[in-house]
C-alpha cells in the first residue's frame, strides 16, 4: 500500500493565493461584466527590460549553432552571471562575497523551501507574524512543526509579532532560536530594517549559534541610502546568514525564472555527533543532486541586467512601481485609510477601516470596488485587521482602482 508524507495533511485548507483566486473566480462568474483590477499577488506587469530581451534572443541564436550550442550547464550557475552578481550586488556595497558562494536558481521562493532539505527536525524555528506563507508551509511539509492550532499558528514554531507598535520589525527573542527567517524589505508589510537592527540580529545569531535565512527579494526597491540592501553589509553576517535574492521583482523575471542564493563558505553547522559541518558543501551537494540549473538563455538575460542599458532600464522599472506605491499610499490616506510601507518596498500595508476583518475588507473591495488585494490574516494571526495592496500593475489600473476605493470610502464618511 502506498503511503504519503502526512505532514502535508497538516497544512491549513487552501494556500492564501489559491483561496483569493477562488473567491475572485466565483465573483467574476456571477458578475461577468465586472471590471476587476487585481492588486493582490505580487506579480509584475511591465515588459522585460529591452537589454534582457536582446540578450536572450542572442542566446537563442547561439543555441542554433553547433559551435555555440550549450547543453547542461553548471548546477551552481554560469560564471559569467555569478561574477556580475558579485561585482554589482555585493562587492560594490563592500560585501566580501565571492562567486563560488553564489548559487543561481529558478526562484527565491523555491530556494526558501529547498534549503530545508539540509536541516534536521530538531531545530527551533522562528518566523515573524505576519509572515510570507512559504516560510511556514514549507516547514510544515518538511515535518518541522506540529499540527495547526485554533489560532492558525503551528505547534513548534516560534512566532515573532510585528505591528505598527514596533515598526513592523521583530524584537530579539529572549530564548535560543536555531533558524530565523527575516525578510527586508518586508513582505507583506513593506517595512525595512536599519543597519543597527540587523546588527542586533547578527549579534544574537553569533551568540546563540543561530542561522539567519535572509530574504532580500525586494532589495532593489530601497531608495534610502542608510538602509542596507544585504545582510552581508553587517559585520559578522557571513558566519551566520544565508541570503536569498531574485530577478523577479527588479527585472520582471516572474515568468522567466531566475534567482540566487548566497551560502558563504565560512558557514558551519553541527552534526548530531557534535562535529562541525560545512554548510556550503551540503547545499552544493543538494543542488548538484536535485537541480540541473537555470537555462543558459535565461542566465544570459539575467547577466544583461548588469549592463549599462540594463541598469538604466531596471531603475526605470523600479521607479515605475514605486510611483504606483506612492499613488496608493496618498490616495488611501485621502480616503481616511491608514497605510504603512510602500516607500522602500512595492507593498502598501493597510489598516482595515471601520473595524472590518481582513477577509471582510477583501470581500467589500471586490464586491463594491471590483478591486482585489490580499487579506492580512492570510499572512498570520497578527495580520488580522490589515490588508496588503501591491504596486505591481499598470499606472492606469492603479489610478482607477484608487479612484474607486477613495470614492467609496469618502462617501461613507
Amino acid at each position: 500500500m502506498v503511503t504519503i508524507n502526512e505532514n502535508y495533511l497538516k497544512l491549513k485548507a487552501g494556500y492564501l493565493f489559491p483561496e483569493i483566486a477562488r473567491r475572485v473566480n466565483t465573483f467574476a462568474a456571477a458578475n461577468p461584466d465586472a471590471p476587476i483590477i487585481k492588486l493582490g499577488i505580487g506579480d509584475v506587469t511591465e515588459p522585460l527590460p529591452a537589454a534582457c530581451r536582446t540578450a536572450m534572443i542572442e542566446a537563442v541564436e547561439e543555441m542554433g549553432d553547433r559551435a555555440t550550442f550549450r547543453g547542461y550547464g553548471p548546477e551552481q550557475g554560469y560564471e559569467f552571471l555569478r561574477d556580475k552578481i558579485v561585482e554589482h550586488d555585493f562587492q560594490a556595497r563592500g560585501c566580501d562575497v565571492t562567486a563560488d558562494e553564489i548559487f543561481i536558481s529558478d526562484g527565491s521562493k523555491c530556494d526558501c523551501g529547498n534549503i530545508l532539505d539540509i536541516f534536521g527536525h530538531d531545530n527551533t524555528i522562528a518566523v515573524t507574524d505576519p509572515v510570507y506563507p512559504v516560510y511556514v508551509d514549507t516547514n510544515v511539509m518538511a515535518g518541522h512543526t506540529g499540527p495547526v492550532q485554533e489560532d492558525g499558528t503551528y505547534e513548534g514554531l516560534v512566532y515573532l509579532p510585528i505591528s505598527a507598535e514596533n515598526n513592523f520589525t521583530a524584537s530579539i527573542p529572549g530564548q535560543k532560536i536555531d533558524l530565523i527567517y527575516l525578510c527586508f524589505p518586508n513582505n507583506p508589510t513593506g517595512a525595512t530594517a536599519t543597519k543597527e537592527h540587523l546588527q542586533d540580529w547578527v549579534n544574537y545569531a553569533q551568540a546563540n549559534g543561530s542561522l539567519i535565512l535572509f530574504d532580500a527579494a525586494y532589495e532593489a526597491f530601497i531608495t534610502d541610502p542608510a538602509i542596507p540592501h544585504s545582510i552581508y553589509e553587517i559585520p559578522g553576517a557571513k558566519d551566520c546568514a544565508i541570503e536569498f535574492r531574485s530577478f523577479s521583482k527588479n527585472a520582471g523575471f516572474t515568468g522567466t525564472r531566475c534567482a540566487l542564493t548566497v551560502v558563504p563558505t565560512s558557514l558551519k553547522v553541527t552534526a548530531s555527533d557534535g562535529t562541525s559541518v560545512d554548510l556550503h558543501r551540503l547545499w552544493n551537494r543538494r543542488q548538484s543532486t536535485k537541480f540541473n540549473g537555470v537555462s543558459y538563455i535565461v542566465q544570459r538575460g539575467a547577466e544583461a541586467v548588469y549592463s549599462d542599458e540594463g541598469q538604466a532600464q531596471v531603475r526605470e522599472l523600479i521607479q515605475f512601481y514605486l510611483e504606483n506605491a506612492r499613488i496608493i499610499r496618498e490616495q488611501l490616506s485621502k480616503a481616511g485609510i491608514q497605510t504603512y510601507g510602500g516607500v522602500n518596498a512595492p507593498y502598501v500595508w493597510v489598516k482595515t477601516p471601520h473595524g472590518l476583518s481582513s477577509w471582510d475588507f477583501f470581500d467589500k473591495l471586490l464586491q463594491t470596488c471590483n478591486v482585489v488585494g490580499t487579506p492580512g490574516s492570510g499572512f498570520g494571526a497578527a495580520g488580522e485587521g490589515y490588508f496588503r495592496i501591491s504596486a505591481f500593475n499598470s499606472r492606469k489600473n492603479v489610478e482607477m482602482a484608487m479612484q474607486r476605493i477613495t470614492d467609496k470610502f469618502k462617501a461613507e464618511v
